[in-house]
């Protein structure tokens, strides 16, 4: 297990998506002449004659999805009922309904906004067709239950995969299982629950724009489990409540955490400093993100230089372990001496760039930034909340997102981290009336707390630097009532209910105020 410590109460810190230097990393690259595919081997090679980098990019892993439709072709028989209900009678009925399937998730997939594959549909009319399916290279099994019995959908409903049901009530032929699906597949003839993995969540009437809410979700499950994360000093976690956080991410998210020590990180900035060349681009990568519209520097222009050269340290363990996620545990303090600045504005310039890059290495909240990262397919915010009052709250920290909207960067002012009034750490001007996630985890993954809000203020207390008053979309006593961990996670737009269909099927239960 991997080493853990105690986190300070505060810090400033934060993540952020896509470009923040203005100029792309090719043409940044090739301007300065050097590739940083093996920085970790500088400066034992000649930064000049490197070739063009092949630098680890963000990770998004395509959702797979295999729709089928069940169905049955009923015989009339005299003097007995010899049809169930539902519009589809005969094979014509059936070759006009697979034509509408496709029409509709052609539709649905289009706008997606996330990398979806829809495989050819399929038919299951028997047990055994059935259970083959189940066992496909799918992630997710999409049932038109337009017929057939409960064994079908059984074996359809494999351990291992996820599955939603889509029923007809207008939008084409109805369904005998919009009749049926709560009574005999959810219920089994019973009152209690008796589809394992499978709830009322899981069926859906007529709305194929409901079905991709739900497959957004699991994109973005797909997405969170296993993720690997270099954890630099160990991960942790806040509080005594966030000291199990580390071991609960791996057992419930089953996230893979990579320890790199500081004296491991020493060596490398040395190694960086060492490189002229290394140093020359740094410099000159600090410059483009300065001449930017909407920049103001109001600390050293060497703490920002120092903390480009640092990003570039950053990209190194990303490579090695051939991942896109970071924490930096000990932020407030070790990594600034060792650095001569402070990580703020690196992991701000890692998640400008797609990455997913936080502070503290906080494992409380830390699974729901890389959930919501994927959900909203956005950059996240992971703050220090402040006390509800009045329908609003005030969430602050040092190294926010600039690319809130995952296209345009917000104005930032680059500031010192404000604890330990060092380094640079960017002040974002979060865009007024923007909607919000704010996602609140507790201690023990079982019931975090979401709610949605607008941005209403850019305060400029003497708090973390970047800092924003949102209103409380629902109930503040319900919110006050209910709050637990401490960080908490925000990012544009309203991703709850994508994001609460997920962590039901991870376990966890997500209460909307």
């Amino acid at each position: 297990m991997q080493a853990r410590s105690k986190t300070p109460a505060g810090c400033c810190s934060s993540a952020c998506w896509g470009g923040c230097s203005g100029v792309s990393r090719r043409q940044f690259l090739n301007r300065a002449g050097v590739s940083t595919a093996a920085l970790s081997a500088l400066p034992r090679a000649s930064a000049a004659s490197l070739a063009e980098p092949a630098r680890q990019q963000p990770i998004r892993q395509t959702l797979k999805v295999q729709p089928v439709l069940c169905y049955e072709t009923p015989k009339r028989r005299e003097a007995t009922s010899w049809r169930s209900w539902g519009g589809i009678m005969n094979e014509q009925d059936a070759a006009a309904e697979k034509e509408r399937i496709g029409r509709e998730l052609s539709a649905m997939s289009r706008p997606s906004g996330f990398p979806l594959e829809i495989l050819p549909l399929a038919t299951a009319r028997t047990v055994e067709q059935a259970a083959a399916i189940g066992k496909g290279p799918q992630d997710a099994t999409l049932i038109y239950a337009a017929g057939s019995g409960v064994n079908v959908f059984d074996a359809l409903a494999a351990p291992g995969k996820w599955n939603i049901m889509f029923v007809r009530h207008r939008s084409g032929p109805v369904y005998l299982w919009y009749e049926i699906a709560h009574p005999r597949f959810l219920r089994k003839t019973v009152d209690e629950w008796g589809q394992p993995n499978m709830d009322v969540d899981d069926v859906v009437v007529d709305s194929h724009a409901e079905v991709l809410v739900r497959l957004r979700g699991l994109y973005g499950l797909k997405n969170a489990m296993g993720k690997k994360i270099v954890c630099i000093g160990g991960p942790s976690g806040w509080g005594q409540g966030g000291r199990a956080a580390p071991q609960r991410t791996q057992d419930i998210f089953r996230m893979d955490l990579q320890t790199v020590t500081y004296e491991d990180l020493g060596e490398r900035i040395k190694r960086a400093r060492q490189n002229d060349a290394l140093v020359k681009r740094s410099t000159a990568a600090a410059g483009d993100y300065l001449r930017q519209k909407g920049v103001r520097l109001e600390t050293s222009r060497d703490f920002v230089t120092r903390a480009f050269l640092l990003t570039e340290v950053f990209r190194d363990l990303l490579d090695e372990a051939q991942t896109d996620a970071l924490t930096v545990n000990h932020c407030m303090g070790t990594i600034m001496g060792l650095s001569e600045t402070s990580a703020c504005l690196p992991l701000s310039i890692l998640n400008d760039e797609g990455y997913m890059a936080f502070c503290e290495s906080d494992f409380v909240v830390i699974p729901s930034g890389v959930l919501l990262r994927y959900t909203s397919e956005k950059p996240v915010f992971l703050n220090d909340p402040t006390y509800p009052h009045d329908g609003i709250v005030t969430i602050a920290h040092c190294t926010a997102p600039r690319k809130l909207d995952g296209q345009r960067l917000e104005p930032v002012r680059i500031l010192t981290h404000f604890e330990s009034d060092y380094g640079a750490a960017p002040k974002v001007e979060f865009r007024k009336g923007m909607v919000t996630t704010n996602l609140v985890p507790d201690f023990s993954f079982r019931k975090w707390v979401g709610f949605t809000g607008d941005v209403i203020e850019n305060p400029f207390l003497p708090i973390c630097r970047a800092q924003v008053d949102i209103t409380i979309k629902g109930s503040t006593r319900k919110l006050l009532d209910e709050m637990r961990g401490f960080h908490w996670m925000t990012s544009y737009g309203d991703h709850l209910r994508e994001t609460g269909y997920a962590l039901k099927k991870a376990g966890i239960e997500l209460v909307s105020i």
